[in-house]
Order: structure tokens, then sequence, then C-alpha cells
């Protein structure tokens, strides 16, 4: 130490102890009695402290000095001597001794009274003292045990009474390593489980709900019930020319194999091409040409060899309302089998189609049914049909938003809600007298048209062809008194608002019927009434 002084091991206050400048005396000098041995048992029952003197008897008893272990202190010297190990510091008195109850009941001497001579009784023959066993550096500190009982060496080898070293410490590492293998097993088996369930969606195969099989019933009103009702007798046409091609649908009209379809469908074949129909089973045959016109835009073509055909009813095309629900059949772009459905949105549309040749041998004048039911190109030809699966129209024409031009025929624009077809009674007309005749007649008044009249109404010209009279000598409009200029506005209390439309309305009647008509002559209205003529068609 820096002060020169000796290390003091233990501080605690003792009767006849030396000062703390004072040196210790060790004893053990002649004239002393023999030293106790380490560890051996007193009179008293005590064990005394190495080299303890027994004092001679008539002397009083000296408290023996401390036992002073080899090696290192327990703990670094105070150089202030600090209590409650140092000696009392001049800034604070002695603490008092502290005297704890020893364990199992040792009793404990009353503070204060001096400590009496206990005669000793007679000792035995001097013993050889042995070697009191030195701990070795490497065990452990001796440790002191201040519960002990009075008389017992202060210190003593090894850990404290009841503990083993290293056991403590040993279970505190087993446990930890027990608790780090659990929590490792643990994330490894939730890791796993994680990432299976994130992969298949759970631990167990995942099955949605369905609804059971049916037996495919459907109302015979219904959509579906209408369209198997119908399919078995829609054909598509596949038509291919020395120029042209093109794809168009028909239904067949009887079991001898007559199919009914458009006229621009079957004209790219021309005279000398090839017709074939695909029926809704995937059964092919070749058609041939039966009569066409251009007029009404309509043709009768048919297969033969072919059994087991299902014609498709004829409706009323007259017991027809604006409301009324209808499905579409057709082949657009090809896709055969193809059903739409809408309502039907007006009667009696006056439109006209084609006209691509420029001549008007091609035009045609149709008094439609107005649908709504998506109609494209490839549905011309096909069936117009009311909730009982009768055919009331034969799709013919749409209106394009791109075409600028009017209503189409053949064109490749996309439906928009306007198709037109042309009604089953006008349809069956035709469709008969081709079967019979190989041409059909159109109703006439004997009358020629200025088209290039602006005006409200259609007016009769001025001349006909080959500079000859507008209204033809003998025919329907001369017996009716009808003139050249007259403008007819109405037929049958419809109202006519050009020449074409008086054409449209002509031909939805038959050769024959007697037709009432109003015109204006002069600024005066009048009526006629007149029987329609007959003229062949082309």
């Amino acid at each position: 130490m820096d002060d020169g002084r000796q290390a003091k091991w233990w501080s605690r206050p003792a009767t006849g102890r030396p000062g703390r400048d004072e040196p210790e005396s060790r004893g053990g000098g002649e004239g002393d009695a023999p030293s106790v041995r380490p560890g051996t048992p007193g009179p008293t029952g005590s064990t005394a402290p190495a080299d303890s003197p027994v004092p001679p008897a008539g002397q009083e008893p000296q408290e023996p000095a401390p036992y002073r272990p080899d090696g290192p202190p327990l703990h670094e010297p105070d150089v202030y001597s600090t209590p409650p190990y140092g000696g009392p510091g001049p800034w604070a008195p002695a603490p008092p001794v502290q005297r704890p109850t020893p364990a199992h009941g040792t009793p404990v001497p009353p503070q204060g009274v001096p400590p009496q001579a206990v005669p000793l009784p007679p000792q035995p023959s001097p013993v050889p003292p042995q070697a009191t066993p030195v701990p070795s550096s490497s065990s452990q500190w001796l440790q002191y045990d201040p519960w002990g009982a009075p008389g017992q060496p202060l210190t003593q080898v090894g850990p404290p009474a009841g503990t083993e070293p290293g056991s403590r410490k040993n279970r505190r590492g087993g446990a930890f390593a027990g608790m780090l293998l659990l929590t490792l097993v643990a994330s490894g088996i939730g890791g796993g489980v994680g990432a299976y369930v994130e992969r298949t969606g759970g631990l167990t195969t995942v099955e949605l709900p369905q609804a059971s099989h049916d037996n495919g019933d459907r109302a015979p009103e219904s959509v579906a019930g209408i369209a198997a009702s119908a399919l078995p007798s829609v054909v598509t046409l596949h038509v291919s020319g020395t120029a042209e091609s093109g794809t168009g649908t028909g239904f067949v009209l009887d079991a001898r194999g007559h199919i009914l379809t458009n006229n621009h469908v079957v004209a790219p074949a021309g005279s000398s091409g090839d017709i074939t129909v695909t029926f809704s089973s995937g059964e092919t045959a070749a058609a041939e040409l039966v009569g066409k016109d251009s007029g009404y835009d309509l043709a009768v073509v048919r297969v033969r060899g072919v059994s087991g055909l299902k014609p498709l009813p004829l409706g009323n095309s007259d017991n027809v309302r604006v409301g009324d629900p209808v499905v579409a059949i057709g082949a657009p772009f090809d896709l055969s089998n193809t059903v739409t459905s809408g309502i039907i949105s007006a009667k009696q549309r006056p439109i006209t189609a084609g006209g691509e040749k420029g001549d008007g041998s091609d035009i045609s004048y149709v008094d439609a049914l107005q649908t709504d039911a998506p109609i494209n190109p490839g549905n011309s030809g096909g069936p117009l049909v009311d909730t009982q699966a009768h055919v009331i129209g034969i799709n013919s024409a749409i209106r394009a938003a791109d075409s600028g031009k009017g209503t189409e025929r053949g064109g490749q624009s996309g439906s928009i809600g306007l198709g037109f077809a042309i009604p089953i009674n006008q349809g069956k007309r035709v469709a008969e007298e081709l079967i019979n005749t190989g041409k059909a007649t159109h109703p006439v008044i004997g009358v020629t048209l200025d088209m290039k009249f602006t005006g409200d109404g259609a007016k009769v010209g001025e001349k006909g062809p080959e500079d000859g009279p507008a209204v033809t000598k003998g025919g329907p409009a001369a017996k009716a008194g009808i003139r050249s200029g007259d403008v007819i506005t109405e037929v049958q209390g419809q109202r006519v608002h050009s020449g074409e439309e008086l054409i449209v309305k002509i031909r939805a009647h038959r050769p024959g019927d007697r037709l009432e008509l109003r015109l204006t002559r002069g600024g005066e209205e009048r009526s006629v009434t007149l029987t329609l003529g007959s003229a062949s068609g082309t």
C-alpha cells in the first residue's frame, strides 16, 4: 500500500485486540501453552483457530488471533479504513457490532459482559502439529458466513454449506439451451406452415360451392328454350364465286330442302359459283339456287339428299307489336349458331339497301321491322323469331355508326342496336313465288316518280322511260285518275314523305290489293282508290 500499512483481513472489534498502529502478536513463544490444532474441537466444544495458544491455568484466556489464509485477499484493501471493515473515520462514529441471531438456535452471549475465564481440563500429551491444508490458487475464494454459530471459524474452504459449485449455473445454462432449442423448432414449424398456407391457400383442399347438375330443361318461352327449338332449323351458307365470296345465314322452309336467305348473301356466286350449307349439327351439303329477287332482297336455295330436316315454323308479322321480345339467330363473322335477343323497336320502318351497281337495279325496298337484337355481318338471311320460336322476319340490314350512308347490307361494321328485318308475311309470298316460278312479282300502280323532288310526299314525274308518259296508259293509276305532277301524301292512311317511302308502302302489299291514296293537286287534296297491278322482278 502507498501508506505502508499492512492490509487488514478483518476489522471486527474484539476484546484485547491491539490497536490499529500496534503490531499484532501472533504468540507461540516459549512458555506458551501448546496450540490447539486448527479445526480441533476445544474443551468447550468450539473449534480453535490454527496457532491459538492455550493460556496456563489461572490466567485469562486471550482471544486468538484471526486466521489469515494464504492467497490473494477477498477484496482490495481499503486505504481509508472505511467502516464497517476499516476503522471509524473522522466523520462518523464506529458502527455498533451487528450480532444477528445465529441459525439453529445457537445461544449468543449477552453484550457488555466480559468473557469469563473458563478453566481448561488437563490437556493430553502434545501432538505434533500437522500441516494445515492451504487452498490452492485455483480453489474458490474463502467465504465469510456472518450467520454462523459463535466460536466457529470465520472462514471455511469451499462454497457455503448446502450449495454445490456450478450447479445453479449449469441449471441455468441447460434451461436457456432448452428454451433456445424450443424457440428454433417452433420458428421452423411456424415458417413451414406459413409457407404451405401461402402456396396452397390453406391446410386443406379448397372446394368452392357449386350448384348441382340440372336436367337442362328451360321454359319454352325463355331465350334458351327458343334457341333450343329454333337452332336445328338454322343453317350457315358459304358462297364463293369468280370475283368474291361471302358468308350468311338461312333457315329451312320445308322437308324438301328449300332454304330462305337474302339475295345479297348468294349474289357473289353469280351463275357459276358454289354454295355450301352447314347445318347446326355440323353436317354440310351443297346447295343450288332456286330463285332470287333483288327488289325484295330475298333468295331461295335447295339442298338434296339430306334427311331429317326440321322446317322452322312461320309466324305472322302483322301480329307483332312494338316491345315484343325477339331472338335473332345467325353466323355473325362466320360464328355459327350465334343467338342474340332484343325487342321489336319499331314497325313499318321504310328502308332501302343496296345500290352498289349505280343503276338502281339492285336497290331493295323494305317496309321493315326494326329491332335492337344485335345483328352483324353474317346474320343476313337468318330468322328473327318470337317467343314461340316462330319466324316473324328475315334479318337483312343494319345501320352502322361509321357508314354515313344509311342502311348497309353486307358491310363489315358492327351492330349499334339498329337492325332491320323483312316482315315474314312479305317473305312468305316472295318465297312461294320463287319456289313455284323462279321469279317474284312486284305490285305496281303504273307511274314514274320524280326521285329528285325535295318536298313532302311522292311526286309523279313529267316523263316516263324513253320520254314516254309518266302515267302508264291503262294502268292502275290512270284508271284512278292520277295525273303527272300530282303529289301522293298517304297510302292506306300512312304518311308518305318521299318517293322511296311510296315504293316501300306499295311493295308491302300483294298484286291485286285495293289501296286508298291521298294526293295534292294544285293545292287541293284528293282521295283515290286503285287496284295494284303486277310486274316481274329481277
